[in-house]
């Protein structure tokens, strides 16, 4: 069974795999639109497509993380009965 701290971190390992996957693959695009064959033109149109879903998924996990962070944060803050930003960036420099 996985922790939180261990999903959260399976989490940014695949959200810094996909980013890099589609850097390689922008470059690639890149690198290869001068080449004008019917074959070449169909694989990167494939490759344009699975780009852009790909980058759509990208923003919705990069999302829900950003939601988790901000949930646990309330959370933490309701616990400690921060009241102030003050309080929270002390409390996290205490802890």
């Amino acid at each position: 069974m996985e922790t939180p701290n261990r999903c959260a971190q399976s989490q940014e390992q695949l959200i810094g795999d996909l980013r890099l996957v589609i850097e390689n693959a922008e470059e690639l695009l890149k690198n290869t639109d001068h080449y004008s064959s019917l074959l070449y033109q169909n694989a990167r149109a494939k490759l344009s497509l699975a780009l852009e879903a790909a980058n759509e998924e990208l923003a919705r996990f990069e999302d829900a993380q950003l939601e988790r962070m901000m949930a646990a944060t309330r959370a933490a803050s309701e616990r400690c009965c921060d009241r102030t930003g003050e309080q929270r960036i002390l409390r996290a420099f205490l802890h």
